[in-house]
């Protein structure tokens, strides 16, 4: 093959790769008992820096309202336009069934999810919590005590596992207790905890409607969110869902993110769920 013509096809190969559109992804986040002000930043740059996303934030500072209902659902078509949906919000006491049925029908109707900490433990208390709960993968309707968590990954190749160590302890955390695991979910790493002393699923991919949730309890606090360990668990996570990571692991051509940088903020601190309050 004449050498102009291998240059053209390089340079063509490299304009495609450039040229990749961005996944754009939805972030939804505020609530109870969390930093929610920090992670926002924490989530969106550090799965940036691993994957080629945009984002739009939507940040609702419900602070102990836990029954306040995110407007922007209300629109029948509120994840239009978007190629994944992040979902880390606390909001356990909204009880309209057709208001969490707003949330679940985008998401069994072909619009992928990235499932958060306490977004287990929203809309739990209404009359939809089940289609919320297929959604997500998992039951789980309490938690043990803050305490950094003794994650084990379980024997099975999934992408979104690539490079995760076979053990992991959080600097922080606060377990989950799964009641049940839906049939279309696969968990993929566990932790046993004090008060419930069974493997809890942390880390699981699920399908709901035939559309991919990548799902994970851990991420309670900055602490543990802002590390390696837990960026690129998330962030593969949210290319397998959109449907831009290999089977090893990598996101598709032109779907890098930036690369890997310290990200700074002005507190660490996690903010403590407030005294005789539960999720």
């Amino acid at each position: 093959m004449h050498r102009p013509l291998l240059t053209l096809l390089a340079c063509l190969l490299c304009t495609s790769l450039q040229a990749a559109e961005p996944i754009r992804a939805l972030l939804i986040t505020g609530g109870c008992c969390h930093d929610y002000e920090h992670q926002k930043q924490i989530i969106s740059e550090g799965i940036s820096q691993r994957a080629n996303v945009t984002w739009k934030i939507i940040l609702h500072d419900g602070s102990d309202k836990r029954e306040f209902e995110v407007p922007e659902y209300r629109n029948p078509d509120w994840a239009k336009g978007y190629d994944v949906i992040v979902h880390n919000e606390c909001f356990g006491a909204v009880t309209d069934p057709d208001f969490v049925k707003g949330i679940t029908a985008a998401h069994f109707n072909g619009v992928p999810a990235v499932i958060i900490h306490c977004s287990l433990h929203s809309y739990r208390n209404s009359g939809a919590a089940d289609a919320w709960r297929e959604l997500i993968g998992v039951t789980s309707r309490s938690h043990e005590k803050a305490r950094p968590e003794h994650v084990v990954r379980l024997d099975i190749e999934h992408p979104v596992m690539t490079g995760f160590p076979a053990t992991w302890n959080t600097p922080r955390g606060e377990l989950y207790k799964i009641e049940k695991v839906w049939p279309n979910c696969t968990p993929l790493a566990t932790a046993v905890g004090v008060d419930s002393d069974y493997p809890n699923p942390v880390i699981w991919v699920n399908t709901f409607g035939g559309t991919r949730v990548f799902g994970t309890s851990l991420g309670h606090d900055n602490d543990t969110m802002n590390t390696p360990e837990w960026l690129g668990l998330v962030a593969r996570g949210t290319l397998w869902a959109a449907g831009k990571l290999d089977d090893d692991g990598n996101p598709l051509p032109g779907y890098a993110g930036t690369g890997v940088k310290p990200i700074r903020l002005e507190s660490l601190k996690p903010i403590p769920e407030p005294a005789a309050k539960k999720k």
